[in-house]
C-alpha cells in the first residue's frame, strides 16, 4: 500500500490527538502520549445530516449542562441553537469574517437571552473555560459537508458539537507538494464552497508531515504561520518530520491552548482598505503575552525584557497582553499603560488598539491629562508617550496592579524620564519590549528591564534568525552604490562623532547638529552630488522596484535635503509620485513652513496613500520621521543617504522587512557608506545581529554555482536545438516526478538570486542559459489547479520581463505532446514512422475529447475509431494507416481553425447582442446596441478575475445587470435576466 496522505499524515494526526490508530484500529491506553481529552468518532457516528455543520445533539447537551436556566427547561436550548443557525446562514450576506466575529461573541459568553426570572437576561455559556473537563472534544476524519457543492476536509475538531478547527493533510513523499497546497485548499476552496463550516472556526491548519502551518478565516496564505514549541531542543524529533509536527500539533490543539486563543487572542480589526479582518497570534506573540500575564499574576518578579526582532509583531503582542490582563479576574481591574517614545509610534499603537475595537482604551494628548488619569485611579488601557512623565510627581499612583508596557524599550526610558516614571508609579510592573536591545555602559536596556531571574536577561526572545525561519519578516539585502559619492572615511568618523547622540533626535535637532558639521553638510548637499544620486535612484526604482509593484523611501541628511531631493526627483517622476514628510519649527521661514510642514493628520493621510497600491505616490522622503513605528508592507526599498548607527539604523532599515504578497526581501541602497563596515554599523551585544544584512556581492558569488546546479539536470542535452525537438530532449531528461521536483527546487533557488540581482550586469553572461531553463520550467509546470505551491511557484517580475523581451525558443508543450500543424503532418506523411504515428494518434484522441460536444469532431472521432479497427484487423497496411491518419489530422487542424474563428468573432458584446436580438419582442426597446453597451460597461467595472467562483462576485455582477435592465424597464423579464447572466458568466 505504501505511504499516502491518509495513512501517513491524516491518521497520524488522529493518533497523536486521540490515541486511536486508524491504520490498525487499536487504541492507545497511555494518555500521556496525547492529552486524553480529544475522542475520535468516525463521520458515520456523528449523528448529523450532510448539510449540517453543528452536532446539535452534542451542542444541546452542553447548553443544558452549562446553563442552570436551560437545565431547568431543556427546550430553551433550541432557541439558542436557532440563533446560532441564523448566524451560520448569514455568512452569505455579511461575509465570513463578520459572521465569525458574531459567532465568537456567543462562544466567548458575551451574549444573553431572557431565560432568567421575569425574563431577566442571563449570559449563555456554550463552553466552560474554567473547567475543561466539562466540555466534549470530538475529532473526526473525512467530514462530508454539502452546501453549494460537497467538500470533504481531511480532519475536523468539535468542542461541544461546534466545529472549531479544520485541518488538511497532504502527501509526505512528493517534494513539490507542501503544506501550502493544503492551506490553499482550505483558504481558496473550502472557505468559499462550504463557508458555514468556518463560521465558528478558531483556526485551520495544514501539514504534509514535515511542516505545520495555521491561519484564521480569510488569512492570506503568506500570513499563515508555523507553531513552535518554546525551548524545544529535541534534535531527534526535528530530524523526524512527523515527530516534530506531532508535538507541535498536540501543543497547538490542546483544548487549554485553543480556548485561550478563542477567548484572549482573537482580534477582529479593520485594515487600511476598511475591510474587516481576523487576527490570531503567531506563537511568539502568544508566548510573550502569556509570560507577561503569568508574571503579573504571580506577583514576585516585577519586571521583564522581551526582545522580538523588528517587524515580528510587537504592537499586536501588546494588544493581546493588555486585553488578557484586563480580563483576568484575579488582577481586580488593573490599569495597563502602554508607553512609546515617539509621536509616530503613538499613532501606530493607538491605531492598532482602536481598529481592533479594544474596550476601555484612553489616548492622552497632554501631560496634565495623563497625570489626572493616574491620580483619579483610572482602570483602563492608557496609551501615552514617555515624554508625558516630564515633571511627574512622585507616588502619583501607588497601586500594585498597574502594568506598564514600554515599546521600543531603549534610549529615553533609561534616562531621567525613566526614573521619573518609576518614582511616579513605584509599585508598577515594568515590561520592556524591543527589537534592538542595547548593552552599553551609558544606556542599558538589560539593567532597566531585564530580570536577574531570566536567563540571559530576557523573559522572551525571538531573534532575527527565528523571524526569517518562520517567514514572520523578510530578509534584508543591501547595495552599496556610487562609490564616488560616498563620504571619505575620515569625514565619516568626524560625522559619527558629531552624530553620536543622534539616535532620538527630532528633525530640528538633526538640522542643528548638521550645521555644526558644516563641511559634512556642504558635501552631502552639493547639487552635483544630489543630482547624481537622484538620477541613480530614478533608474534603480524603474528597473528594480516598480515592476514588482512596490514603493520606496528616501532618507536624507536633514529637512532641507529632503526638499532638495524632492525637487530633483520631480525631473524624473510626476510631482504626485513623491511626498516630503518633515516637521517645521517656530524659527522656520514662513514660506518653508507653509509649503513643507506636515501635521499629524496630514502625515496619516500620506501614510494611507502610500499604503494604497493603486495610488500615484511611490516615494516618501524623510530625515527623521517615519524611521520608527512606520508599518508599510508595500515599502520594499530604502535609499539611504544619512549617518545612522546602532538600533536607530536597525529600526530604520527594518521598515522594509514587513510581509507583503510577492515580496521576497527588503532592500537598502546605501549612498552614504553606512554599510562600508556592516559589523561596525550594527554594534550590538549579539553576534547574530551582524548577519541581519546580506550583501549583494555575496549573492553574486553564489550565482555561478546555482546556475551550474540547475543545468546539471540536463547533462548531454544540446541547448542549441530549437523548437519542439529541443524542448522534448530537455523534458525527457526530467521525465519523472522526482526529477522534475529536484529541478524545480534548484531552479527556485536560482530564480530568487536572479530576481535579487536584476538588473546587475553579471546576469548578461548567464542570460541565454537562464532563459532556456525558465522556458523548460514553464513547460513542465503542473496546471494551476493542482500546483505544488512550494516549488512550482509563479515567475518573478524580472524573469517574466526577460521572457517577454526575448524571442521564445519555440512553442512550449508537455511531454506527451508535440506541435500539430501542416508541416509536421506532411513530414509524418512522407516518412511514415510508426512511433510518430502513435504520438499523432494520441494527440488526436486528446483533441477530440476537448471538443466532445461538437458534432464535427464527433464524426472525426468515429472515423479514427473505424481506422483503428481496420488496422487491428489487418485490412490496411501500417503505411496506409499512417497516411489515412495524416488526412484525419489535416481535417482536425482545419476544423480547429474554423472553431477559433467562430470563437474570435463571438466577443462578449457580440454574444450579448445576439441574445437580445433573439429574445426581442414588440415590447423590447429598439436600442439593443445601447442596452448591450450599458451592460458591457457596468459589468466590466465590477467584475474581477475569478468572480464566478465567489458569492460576492456573483452578487455584484447580478446587481449590476439588474441595474442596467431597470434603465430600460426590462428588469422583470426573468428569462432575459437568466440568459443574459449565463452569457456574462461565460464571456466575462
Amino acid at each position: 500500500m505504501g505511504f499516502n496522505e491518509q495513512n501517513s499524515v491524516e491518521n497520524y494526526i488522529i493518533k497523536q490527538l486521540t490515541g486511536v490508530n486508524l491504520n490498525t484500529q487499536q487504541v492507545s491506553e497511555d494518555t500521556t502520549t496525547y492529552n486524553g481529552l480529544w475522542k475520535y468518532k468516525s463521520p458515520q457516528d456523528l449523528q448529523r445530516n450532510v448539510n449540517e455543520v453543528l452536532l446539535e445533539t452534542e451542542l444541546k447537551a452542553a447548553l443544558v449542562r452549562l446553563n442552570p436556566e436551560i437545565n431547568s427547561n431543556p427546550d430553551l436550548a433550541d432557541e439558542v441553537i436557532y440563533k446560532l443557525r441564523a448566524i451560520l446562514i448569514s455568512v452569505h450576506q455579511v461575509g465570513l469574517v463578520r459572521a465569525n466575529e458574531e459567532f465568537f461573541k456567543w462562544l466567548q459568553g458575551h451574549k444573553t437571552m431572557p431565560f432568567g426570572e421575569n425574563n431577566r437576561h442571563v449570559a449563555i455559556r456554550l463552553i466552560d473555560f474554567e473547567n475543561l473537563e466539562n466540555n466534549t472534544y470530538i475529532a473526526t476524519t473525512q467530514l462530508r459537508v454539502h452546501h453549494r457543492e460537497t467538500k470533504i476536509p481531511d480532519v475536523a475538531f468539535f468542542i461541544n458539537g461546534i466545529p472549531v478547527v479544520i485541518g488538511e493533510a497532504k502527501t509526505p513523499i512528493r517534494p513539490s507538494v507542501s503544506w501550502l497546497d493544503g492551506a490553499h485548499e482550505i483558504h481558496d476552496i473550502y472557505e468559499n464552497a462550504v463557508s458555514q463550516l468556518f463560521v465558528p472556526n478558531i483556526l485551520s491548519f495544514a501539514t504534509e508531515g514535515k511542516a505545520l502551518y495555521y491561519g484564521g478565516v480569510r488569512t492570506p496564505l503568506e500570513f499563515w504561520a508555523p507553531w513552535r514549541l518554546e525551548n524545544d531542543e529535541d534534535a531527534i524529533a526535528k530530524r523526524l518530520g512527523l515527530g516534530e509536527v506531532g508535538k507541535e500539533l498536540t501543543d497547538l490543539l490542546h483544548p487549554k491552548r485553543l480556548l485561550d486563543i478563542l477567548l484572549n487572542f482573537s482580534l477582529f480589526t479593520t485594515n487600511k482598505k476598511k475591510q474587516r479582518i481576523k487576527v490570531i497570534p503567531r506563537f511568539q506573540q502568544y508566548e510573550g503575552a502569556n509570560k507577561i500575564v503569568d508574571r503579573v499574576k504571580e506577583g514576585k518578579i516585577r519586571k521583564g525584557l522581551i526582545w522580538h526582532f523588528q517587524g515580528s509583531g510587537k504592537s499586536l503582542l501588546m494588544v493581546f497582553a493588555a486585553q488578557k490582563l484586563r480580563r483576568e479576574k484575579d488582577l481586580k481591574s488593573p490599569t495597563v499603560i502602554v508607553l512609546v517614545d515617539r509621536t509616530d509610534l503613538d499613532i501606530q499603537i493607538s491605531g492598532t488598539f482602536n481598529a481592533a475595537d479594544i474596550a476601555n482604551v484612553e489616548t492622552t494628548d497632554s501631560i496634565t491629562e495623563l497625570q489626572t488619569l493616574l491620580e483619579r485611579d483610572t482602570r483602563k488601557i492608557i496609551i501615552s508617550t514617555i515624554f508625558k512623565f516630564r515633571d511627574a510627581k512622585p507616588n502619583m499612583n501607588t497601586r500594585d496592579n498597574v502594568i506598564v508596557l514600554v515599546d521600543e524599550a531603549h534610549r529615553t526610558q533609561e534616562g531621567d524620564l525613566g526614573r521619573q516614571m518609576r518614582a511616579a508609579l513605584p509599585n508598577a510592573f515594568l515590561f520592556g519590549l524591543t527589537g534592538t536591545p542595547v548593552n552599553k555602559a551609558d544606556k542599558n536596556t538589560f539593567w532597566a528591564f531585564g530580570s536577574e531571574e531570566d536567563q540571559g536577561g530576557y523573559m522572551s526572545r525571538y531573534t532575527f534568525h527565528d523571524s526569517i525561519r518562520d517567514d514572520a519578516t523578510k530578509p534584508l539585502h543591501f547595495e552599496p552604490r556610487l562609490v564616488d559619492v560616498h563620504v571619505d572615511k575620515e569625514t565619516i568618523d568626524e560625522a559619527f562623532e558629531a552624530f553620536k547622540e543622534s539616535t532620538a533626535l527630532s528633525d530640528e535637532e538633526a538640522d542643528a547638529l548638521n550645521k555644526r558639521s558644516a563641511k559634512m553638510a556642504a558635501f552631502l548637499k552639493s547639487p552635483e552630488r544630489v543630482a547624481k544620486i537622484v538620477r541613480d535612484i530614478a533608474g534603480h526604482f524603474t528597473e528594480k522596484v516598480a515592476p514588482h509593484g512596490f514603493k520606496a523611501m528616501i532618507v536624507t541628511p536633514d529637512r532641507f535635503a529632503c526638499v532638495q531631493y524632492k525637487e530633483e526627483l520631480d525631473n524624473y517622476f510626476p510631482e504626485e509620485a513623491s511626498k516630503v514628510v518633515i516637521s517645521t519649527s517656530a524659527n522656520d521661514d514662513h514660506d518653508f513652513k507653509l509649503k513643507w510642514g506636515v501635521d499629524k493628520s496630514q502625515q496619516e493621510k500620506i501614510v494611507d496613500e502610500f499604503n494604497d497600491a493603486q495610488s500615484e505616490l511611490k516615494f516618501i522622503i524623510v530625515t527623521a520621521k517615519l524611521l520608527t513605528g512606520f508599518d508599510a508592507p508595500i515599502l520594499q526599498t530604502m535609499y539611504l543617504d544619512k549617518s545612522l548607527k546602532d538600533h536607530t539604523l536597525l529600526q530604520a532599515i527594518c521598515r522594509t522587512n514587513r510581509l507583503c504578497k510577492g515580496k521576497s526581501y527588503g532592500r537598502i541602497v546605501d549612498y552614504f557608506g553606512v554599510f562600508d563596515d556592516a559589523a561596525k554599523a550594527l554594534q550590538f551585544d549579539e553576534e547574530s545581529i551582524k548577519t541581519v544584512i546580506s550583501n549583494l556581492s555575496e549573492l553574486r558569488e553564489k550565482l555561478p554555482d546555482a546556475m551550474k546546479q540547475a543545468l546539471s539536470h540536463f547533462k548531454g542535452v544540446d541547448r542549441s536545438v530549437d523548437g519542439f525537438e529541443g524542448l522534448e530532449l530537455a523534458q525527457n531528461a526530467i521525465n519523472t516526478n522526482d526529477k522534475k521536483d529536484a529541478f524545480a527546487k534548484d531552479y527556485k533557488y536560482l530564480a530568487k538570486l536572479w530576481e535579487s540581482l536584476s538588473p546587475d550586469t553579471i546576469l548578461n553572461i548567464y542570460q541565454s542559459d537562464y532563459k532556456w531553463l525558465t522556458q523548460v520550467f514553464e513547460s513542465v509546470r503542473p496546471a494551476a489547479d493542482n500546483i505544488g505551491k512550494l516549488l512550482w511557484f509563479s515567475l518573478g517580475a524580472q524573469t517574466t520581463k526577460l521572457i517577454h523581451d526575448n524571442i521564445h525558443v519555440g512553442e512550449v508543450h508537455h511531454l506527451d505532446e508535440f506541435v500539430l500543424d501542416a508541416d509536421v503532418i506532411e513530414d509524418i506523411f512522407n516518412n511514415p514512422d510508426p512511433k510518430n504515428a502513435k504520438k499523432l494518434e494520441k494527440i488526436l484522441v486528446k483533441r477530440f475529447k476537448k471538443h466532445a460536444g461538437d458534432p464535427k469532431f464527433k464524426s472525426l472521432s468515429e472515423r479514427l475509431e473505424a481506422l483503428r479497427d481496420q488496422a487491428e484487423q489487418g485490412l490496411i497496411t501500417s503505411i496506409e494507416f499512417v497516411k489515412e491518419l495524416c488526412k484525419l489530422a489535416k481535417e482536425t487542424v482545419e476544423a480547429e481553425k474554423e472553431l477559433d474563428e467562430i470563437i474570435a468573432e463571438k466577443t462578449p458584446k457580440a454574444a450579448l447582442t445576439e441574445l437580445f436580438i433573439e429574445l426581442k419582442t414588440d415590447q423590447t426597446p429598439a436600442v439593443v446596441e445601447r442596452i448591450v453597451e450599458d451592460i458591457d460597461a457596468i459589468v466590466r467595472i465590477v467584475r474581477f478575475p475569478g468572480w464566478q467562483k465567489t458569492s460576492s462576485g456573483e452578487r455584484e455582477v447580478q446587481k449590476s445587470l439588474r441595474k442596467a435592465l431597470l434603465k430600460y424597464k426590462l428588469h422583470k423579464d426573468q428569462v432575459l435576466f437568466d440568459r443574459a447572466y449565463a452569457y456574462i458568466k461565460e464571456y466575462y
